[in-house]
C-alpha cells in the first residue's frame, strides 16, 4: 500500500461544532484542489487534515497550496458557495513576489487560505509512504 502525503505537516486536527457544515465546506474547497475526502463515524479526513465534532471548536490559520491563480479563485468561489465567509478575496499579497492568495473563514471561524507562490519547480509533488 502507498500513501501520498504533503510537504511539511504530518497532520492537522480541527474540532468543529457542526460536522455536516464543515464537511460541506471542506468537501467543496478540497474538491477544487483534487484532494479526496473520506468520511468516518463522527469525523472526516483528507490527506493531512482530520476534522471531528466537539463542544469547543478550534481557531487556527492554515493554508492549502494551489497550483495556479485560477485554482485560488475557483477555491474561493467554491468555499463561499459552501458556507465559507470572506476573509480576503483572491489577490496578490506583499509577503513575497508572486504570492497570490484568498482567505475564507470556515463554519467555526478558522482562517483557511489557498495560496499560489508563483512560478516555481518542486522537487516532488508529495511524499510517498510505502507500508511494510
Amino acid at each position: 500500500m502507498q500513501l501520498k502525503r504533503g510537504r511539511m505537516l504530518d497532520h492537522l486536527h480541527l474540532r468543529t461544532r457542526d460536522l455536516a457544515a464543515s464537511r460541506r465546506f471542506y468537501g467543496a474547497i478540497l474538491d477544487i484542489l483534487g484532494i479526496p475526502v473520506v468520511d468516518g463515524p463522527g469525523h472526516f479526513f483528507a490527506d493531512e487534515l482530520w476534522v471531528d465534532g466537539g463542544d469547543t471548536p478550534s481557531r487556527v490559520h492554515f493554508a492549502f497550496q494551489a497550483p495556479d491563480r485560477d485554482t485560488v479563485e475557483r477555491w474561493y468561489a467554491a468555499g463561499l458557495a459552501a458556507g465559507g465567509r470572506d476573509n480576503g478575496a483572491p489577490g496578490e499579497r506583499p509577503y513575497h513576489p508572486g504570492y497570490y492568495a484568498a482567505f475564507l473563514l470556515d463554519p467555526d471561524g478558522n482562517n483557511v487560505e489557498a495560496v499560489f507562490h508563483g512560478p516555481s519547480t518542486r522537487s516532488a509533488d508529495a511524499v510517498t509512504i510505502t507500508a511494510g
